[in-house]
């Protein structure tokens, strides 16, 4: 059988290794403790000496690293770096929506990605009052029991949930969701409006409502509005008017940059 030499058949090949090696990532993205080359090759649907392969290359770029002496791999540094820059451009483009945003409602706006179970706060415009909601740019929250936290679970897919969920939910508050089926039917609810709250059960006094946006290359943020509890309830409603109209503006402006 004669060999397809001709550029094309070169452009797909260089395709299709960089789709083989995003389907690695993103099983690895799911399993912080890492996976066994064979687990990886089951996961992905590939058989094992290409995956060795492509693991090979990835550890050379340090996009995967060694996480046990028995050769599980878990995701690296090196994409952390590229992460860390993607986020920078992101976070600058949505910063002016949290501003307005932020006029609008008189409150706090919050912009957060998820980090396995956790969110992290990438941005943020603080309400001038003097009663507020404020964590610091950087905090590093549990998902299940904040308003950023359940928009950005609400939209993985069920493998993933259940990979990222912890067996035990830990209690904040009296008000913290702790039981995982529980915590399942309240995201199918915030999968089908759109919207997550969290009613003091991160904090007590504080409440917050999100929406998670999906930017095109599909990295996921999740802006939310915290505030203490005296100004949230009554005000559900309006506050979750405001926010989807914003991040409705967001993810167009994002299509079209």
């Amino acid at each position: 059988m004669e060999r397809d030499n001709s550029p094309d058949a070169a452009t797909r090949g260089g395709v299709q290794v960089v789709e083989r090696a995003a389907r690695i990532l993103r099983a690895l993205e799911g399993n912080p403790e890492g996976l066994s080359l064979s687990q990886i090759a089951e996961r992905v649907g590939l058989a094992r000496s290409t995956v060795h392969r492509l693991v090979t290359a990835l550890e050379a770029e340090r996009f995967v690293v060694s996480a046990s002496p028995n050769g599980r791999v878990r995701l690296g540094p090196g994409l952390a770096r590229l992460a860390g820059a993607a986020r920078r451009d992101l976070r600058d483009e949505i910063h002016p929506f949290l501003e307005r945003l932020s006029r609008e409602v008189h409150e706090t706006v919050d912009l957060a990605v998820l980090e396995h179970d956790h969110v992290r706060f990438i941005d943020q415009v603080a309400a001038p009052r003097r009663l507020r909601a404020v964590s610091s740019v950087g905090a590093f929250f549990p998902a299940h029991c904040t308003a950023n936290g359940k928009a950005l679970l609400a939209l993985l897919t069920e493998d993933d949930l259940l990979h990222r969920l912890p067996a035990k939910l830990e209690r904040h508050t009296p008000h913290t969701i702790t039981d995982r089926a529980e915590l399942i039917a309240e995201l199918e609810r915030v999968r089908g409006d759109g919207v997550a709250y969290d009613r003091e059960e991160h904090t007590i006094g504080i409440c917050a409502v999100g929406v998670a946006v999906r930017e095109p290359a599909g990295a996921l943020v999740a802006v939310t509005i915290p505030l203490p509890s005296q100004r949230f309830y009554g005000n559900e409603a309006t506050l979750a008017a405001a926010l989807r109209s914003t991040c409705e503006e967001i993810e167009q402006a994002l299509r079209s940059s």
